[in-house]
């Protein structure tokens, strides 16, 4: 309908421009004409820039490991005991962090990390890497049914393992994508990534209509751990598993009618300017050189703080008018008349049908919702997915996504906030709105056959001196 409005201006315009002219050739009809052409440039103008401005998602998959990757808690301290560079306190803490995490009993690790002894070569971590990427893209090819030869952009997130050719020109040859395909590869980002890079593609989008951009997000698990014993570098071998993530993102105004989402608003702060907020995820060499991801103990006071910058330049994009004006006048309290006040928290439950919140953690995600005042039917798909698949990095918040759909809850019109934490420091955002009612898929899902299982009960945490647990 917009589109034929555009079109019924610029028809009217260029009509102008011929019946109401002066008919005597003058500098007036000189006048006339420029005036009515110009008008018609605006309205060509304002067409073309409305119709690359929207971006939907047509659809996305997320990687389901096979029973071959899957393993218990049992069978990750077993293998700790046979990886011959744990000492006896770095077992015990293994242990600890395993029992607080959040992660339920059963997730997957690659094939390579279970093997006994673990194999953790680099065509291992190719291995992992193809199986993951491959698999997701497959599923979501055939979910679209959109050809490769289709993908204008291609946009591939992987923190710490990056081979060369890049990961994008493996997924160029093994689908034989065509060859001016744009192609980028995203490293070294954290956990943040996912939500980067479609904030990535969306800007890719605007200034190359009518293209599809694929979003590709993942972390290797077997080229990144870390052979060491330094306490806050074994977190991460605790923590994230194995997982991966594809989107189909388009900025065809046609398939607003099949797509999912509508992308309506993306966010990045990045405080990494500060060195305490820097070095709080930080990959380094231990004491016996050996290279690992050292998470700060202040890791969550910086990602508190990252979070409030974060909330006060979302907050007057998402928030309905009543919380606005709250805010703001809390603002003015506290800022012009300097009166001592605690800042106003909006209620983001009113802008926000749905959260996905980065599973970094359980401590990640109690102290998010506490942050965010959130009840616990909205944490439920972080607190589901870090459960059933762990920590899987850039990709986590299309897994609790998927949660979302599976469930049944995402009806048209719902507003959806991914939100990821990544080392740097970074906080970014994506806002959807869905489209139409989405109706459970299970048949590719990666909660087939268990989402009925789901919420389970969780074990309230255990009393912890030590808060530097999760990433």
């Amino acid at each position: 309908m917009n589109n034929l409005l555009y079109l019924s201006l610029l028809a009217v315009a260029a009509a102008s421009a011929y019946y109401y002219s002066p008919a005597d050739g003058s500098a007036n009809r000189r006048h006339s004409l420029i005036t009515s052409f110009c008008l018609a440039a605006a309205l060509l103008y304002h067409y073309f820039v409305r119709s690359t401005r929207k971006v939907y998602l047509v659809d996305f998959a997320c990687f389901k490991p096979g029973l071959s990757c899957l393993c218990t808690t049992e069978m990750i301290l077993e293998r700790a005991k046979h990886v011959g560079f744990l000492s006896e306190d770095s077992l015990k803490l293994v242990a600890k962090i395993l029992d607080r995490s959040g992660l339920g009993p059963k997730t997957y690790l690659p094939e390579g990390v279970l093997h006994i002894p673990p194999k953790l070569t680099f065509d291992e971590a190719r291995r992992e890497t193809d199986t993951v990427l491959f698999g997701a893209v497959d599923e979501l090819l055939e979910k679209t049914g959109v050809q490769s030869k289709d993908i204008g952009i291609l946009v591939v997130n992987c923190c710490l393992f990056n081979p060369t050719p890049s990961l994008s020109d493996t997924i160029v040859n093994h689908y034989k994508l065509r060859g001016n395909i744009l192609t980028y590869d995203l490293s070294g980002m954290g956990c943040s990534a996912g939500v980067l890079a479609v904030d990535f593609a969306k800007q890719l989008l605007q200034v190359h209509p009518n293209s599809y951009a694929l979003v590709l997000s993942t972390e290797n698990e077997t080229s990144s751990i870390y052979r060491g014993n330094n306490p806050s570098m074994m977190l991460t071998n605790c923590l994230f598993r194995m997982g991966g993530s594809a989107a189909l993102l388009s900025s065809h105004p046609s398939d607003r009618y099949r797509s999912k989402y509508q992308l309506i608003h993306t966010l990045r702060t990045h405080v990494g300017a500060d060195d305490n907020s820097y070095k709080c995820v930080f990959q380094e060499e231990d004491e016996a050189h050996k290279i690992g991801v050292s998470l700060s103990k202040e890791l969550m006071n910086v990602a508190r703080d990252a979070l409030k910058i974060h909330i006060t330049s979302l907050g007057p994009v998402v928030l309905p008018i009543s919380e606005k004006a709250k805010f703001a006048l809390n603002l003015v309290k506290r800022k012009v008349f300097k009166i001592m006040i605690e800042p106003y928290l909006p209620n983001f439950t009113l802008a926000f049908e749905h959260f996905c919140i980065h599973t970094g953690g359980r401590a990640v995600l109690d102290r998010m919702q506490k942050s965010l005042e959130l009840g616990d039917w909205h944490m439920e798909p972080s607190r589901m997915t870090l459960y059933r698949f762990g920590n899987t990095s850039s990709s986590s918040v299309w897994y609790e996504l998927a949660y979302c759909e599976a469930k049944g809850r995402v009806k048209k019109g719902d507003r959806v906030w991914q939100m990821a934490f990544g080392s740097g420091f970074k906080v970014n955002t994506a806002v959807w709105v869905a489209l139409k009612n989405i109706e459970p898929q299970l048949k590719n899902s990666p909660w087939r056959d268990e989402i009925d299982d789901f919420p389970v009960k969780l074990a309230p945490p255990k009393p912890s001196s030590n808060n530097n647990n999760n990433k």
